[in-house]
């Protein structure tokens, strides 16, 4: 079967370096370290590079950082370029909110198979949670525990089986769970050459369901979707949402109606700017 020979982890972040910190600790824990961190920031203040520097110096993580201006958001616009630039046969795409188990790249790596996209899962941290977690907790992976979550306030809900480490019971669940294997922004994974073939984001999808629409074109494309949502997890950090708005979610929701209309995969305004879609 056909394997990653470079295995590339886009992160997205924006003035979150807090948060960013975490997720690259995460990273720097990793069982497989043979990756490239490849962090696409949407335009993030000095203190977002000073982190980065930081842990460059640590030498644990081949890092790259892809940034441009702050323009407002633009999310894909970002992801496009680092997409363009990376020289990564695989990429995993998440967010500088998610911090990674240590087994996460591993699962990515060794999922992997042609013409297909993996849908991995991630386990909502409420505000406590997310404030009460330190570098060590996580380097020690004590927060992947359900005992530790629990304690620090987190609810104890069918939603930490998640966390589940055997192999059967983690085959059975991806197997039993009704969620669809679709491409999220926090966990998914797939060939650079696949997305390419895409022409990567739609740059006029804006907050909500900007990942949706990237995996409806895939599966336009012919690629199937692989569920792994209990083999593949990460931790989301709570954070307020200030690009929700319904007047966009309508907008992104009429292009995904279009996407599915119409069955093309190729994005008009991607990593290319077509005059039409095939």
């Amino acid at each position: 079967m056909q394997q990653p020979q470079r295995l590339g982890v886009v992160i997205t972040t924006y003035n979150s370096p807090r948060w960013l910190a975490h997720v690259l600790s995460g990273y720097e824990t990793q069982t497989d370290p043979d990756f490239t961190v490849i962090i696409a920031d949407d335009g993030s203040t000095d203190d977002t590079r000073a982190l980065i520097d930081e842990v460059k110096a640590r030498g644990r993580l081949n890092l790259v950082h892809v940034w441009h201006e702050d323009h407002g958001f633009r999310k894909c616009t970002i992801l496009n370029k680092a997409i363009a630039e990376t020289d990564c046969d695989y990429l995993v795409f998440t967010d500088g909110d998610c911090i990674p188990r240590e087994d996460f790249i591993a699962t990515h790596k060794a999922m992997a198979a042609p013409n297909t996209f993996l849908s991995g899962g991630y386990i909502k941290l409420t505000m406590p949670v997310s404030e009460a977690i330190t570098e060590a907790d996580i380097r020690s992976g004590a927060v992947f525990k359900r005992d530790w979550l629990t304690q620090h306030g987190q609810p104890n809900t069918h939603k930490l089986w998640k966390l589940t480490r055997r192999p059967w019971l983690v085959k059975l669940l991806n197997g039993l769970t009704p969620t669809k294997a679709t491409w999220n922004g926090m966990n998914s994974s797939t060939w650079t050459q696949d997305i390419k073939d895409a022409n990567g984001f739609n740059e006029d999808m804006q907050y909500g369901g900007l990942d949706r629409e990237l995996g409806e074109r895939l599966w336009n494309k012919g690629l199937v979707s692989r569920q792994i949502r209990y083999s593949a997890v990460c931790l989301h950090l709570d954070h307020a949402r200030g690009y929700a708005k319904p007047e966009i979610w309508a907008k992104n929701r009429a292009i995904r109606d279009e996407v599915k209309a119409t069955g093309r995969y190729k994005a008009k305004n991607g990593i290319e700017k077509l005059e039409t879609p095939d």
